[in-house]
């Protein structure tokens, strides 16, 4: 079943700059997406501490939510009675789930990102049977993995709980975002390069099992709005892994249903994002959207759209925010500093958002001393709009033609040098 006949779903390229970044605009039921896009992160459906309205006023496309938080509370067949979760947390635009992959696993390993930087500290931990697994020093593993799925305990009671990718096809119907993720296997830079293998395995199977679902769901659901299902590319930082990844489920095909799009997920060495991007872009189909999970960083988005990626999502605005870290346009500062007791201004002069509109880095620098939750939501206003904005520039530069203009301009400001 080809994109083209299902009803509201699809993709356009609008405009390219050299060689892979891409504008374009995702087609959804309840909106259009245009692309490049940031993608902020409501995981229990709610980006923290901010209203959805105020995040459709800062100019959030979309929102995605996390499955396996959803799943554990307050379930997904609530969610399915309440109309799914954008009509649950009043949000009427375009709405993406994960598959739950990366959080059975990541917390079940102790970790809470993949970048090659969460794995200072690590000890492997070997299973019964001699495969490799990644566990944070001091940490007990949560998650066991087996060929049809993974069982885990909850990190909230500790109950025990299995996910196939049936299963997780099944949530996140029943979330009913416009754009859910197929359910993989991940793994970190500390796995071998032979488990590296076997886990790409599960994943190519999986994904098959997660089409095949997906179209069983989508059939028996008639009458309610088409769910996009994109596919993970999983590799690590191997080239051969990583393109014959995008290889295969770029052309996987199961009873005629194809992948709508693609996430591009798993262990990145952050110095090599770039290149490992592009390899996964170069197989990809290029008619179809590329979805980059967990980045939010300026170097990064430049890196990632240059070789070819289209969305991205990431917690880290919000995360930082709730800490009193500020992206301003000459670097991320923290406004706790003795110098932002008195600076009856913006945090930033330049930045559009309700928080820099309104109030003074002053007053919520005397937030976070008082301990006052308002500082939170301010915070992370201003940091959703911040990544937002960067992106909606970088749409405008590449149907301009002034991509690497900006790029040099806006990076050089932030990091004090052109990367």
């Amino acid at each position: 079943m080809s994109t083209s006949e299902k009803e509201g779903a699809g993709f356009d390229i609008a405009a390219r700059h050299g060689e892979k970044a891409r504008a374009g605009v995702i087609h959804t039921p309840h909106g259009d997406i245009h692309t490049p896009a940031f993608i902020p992160v409501g995981t229990k459906a709610t980006v923290k501490s901010v209203l959805p309205e105020s995040m459709a006023q800062l100019g959030a496309q979309a929102i995605l939510a996390n499955a396996y938080h959803l799943y554990l509370q307050p379930g997904h067949d609530l969610i399915d009675e309440a109309g799914g979760f954008g009509a649950f947390m009043n949000w009427d635009g375009p709405t993406y789930t994960d598959s739950g992959g990366f959080q059975v696993m990541s917390l079940g390993a102790g970790f809470q990102k993949v970048l090659s930087e969460s794995f200072a500290g690590s000890d492997r931990a070997s299973t019964p049977d001699g495969t490799d697994h990644a566990t944070k020093k001091g940490k007990e593993r949560l998650a066991h993995v087996d060929d049809d799925g993974v069982n885990f305990r909850s990190f909230i009671d500790g109950s025990e709980h299995r996910f196939t990718p049936e299963f997780s096809m099944q949530i996140q119907h029943s979330l009913g975002a416009d754009i859910m993720f197929a359910f993989d296997e991940l793994t970190t830079l500390m796995n071998s390069r032979g488990y590296q293998e076997k886990a790409l395995e599960r994943t190519r199977l999986w994904a098959e099992r997660c089409i095949a679902e997906h179209k069983r769901l989508t059939e028996e659901r008639e009458g309610k709005p088409y769910q996009m299902l994109w596919g993970v590319i999983q590799g690590a930082q191997y080239e051969d892994l990583r393109r014959k990844a995008a290889r295969d489920l770029g052309a996987m095909t199961v009873d005629e249903w194809q992948f709508d799009g693609f996430g591009i997920g798993g262990a990145l060495e952050k110095e090599n994002l770039s290149t490992i991007v592009g390899w996964v872009t170069d197989e990809l189909p290029e008619e179809k959207p590329r979805h980059l999970l967990g980045l939010s960083e300026m170097d990064d988005l430049f890196a990632g759209i240059a070789a070819g990626a289209d969305t991205f999502d990431c917690v880290s605005p919000s995360r930082v925010a709730r800490n009193s870290a500020v992206y301003t346009a000459r670097g991320r500062v923290n406004l706790t500093g003795a110098k932002y007791r008195t600076q009856f201004a913006p945090i930033d002069d330049n930045c559009d958002c309700y928080t820099c509109t309104h109030y003074t880095a002053a007053y919520i620098h005397h937030l976070f001393k008082a301990k006052e939750m308002l500082s939170s939501t301010l915070c992370t206003i201003h940091n959703e709009r911040f990544v937002v904005r960067l992106v909606e520039e970088i749409r405008a530069a590449i149907l301009s033609g002034d991509f690497e203009a900006l790029r040099e301009e806006r990076t050089g400001a932030y990091y004090g040098e052109y990367r």
